[in-house]
This record gives structure tokens, C-alpha cells and sequence, in this order.
């Protein structure tokens, strides 16, 4: 749904509480100094490979219409 990544640094991951779109570099608290756009291809990337590695998800929980939950699950083993 709604990520922050262009908002938030991506070196010590400070959010920016408010920042106008025609904003397109920024400088955070810890020195840093960002450009917009590839600040968030950083923080976006970071979250696809936590989503990977833990299997957790970014997004809030759903269940599908079959009431299992819509998270990553281990394949069933099939007995021969």
C-alpha cells in the first residue's frame, strides 16, 4: 500500500515527517545527503530482500477466500 521509501533514509532510517514532491534531493540529520528517487530504489530493494530472506511481508495480512492466510507457506510433502 503506502511505503515511505523516498522519504526515508536509508542509512540510519530516519523518517522525514514532511517533504513536498518537488523536493528531489535531501539532506537527512545523520549527514547524509540523498536524491529522491534513488533513495527510495535503496529503501525498496532493502524491503524486497527482508520480504525474501524472512519470508515476512510489508503488507498487512489478509486472508484469502479460502480463509488461509495470504502469507509465504511451506510446501505440503506428499506421502508416497
Amino acid at each position: 500500500r503506502w511505503f515511505p521509501s523516498s522519504k526515508l533514509c536509508s542509512a540510519c532510517g530516519t523518517l522525514q515527517d514532511t517533504m513536498p514532491l518537488n523536493v528531489r534531493t535531501w539532506t537527512c540529520d545523520c549527514g547524509i545527503t540523498h536524491d529522491r528517487d534513488v533513495s527510495a530504489a535503496h529503501n525498496l530493494l532493502a524491503a524486497g530482500l527482508a520480504v525474501t530472506v524472512c519470508g515476512a511481508g510489508v503488507r498487512p495480512q489478509r486472508s484469502t477466500p479460502d480463509r488461509q492466510s495470504a502469507t509465504k507457506q511451506k510446501p505440503s510433502r506428499r506421502e508416497p
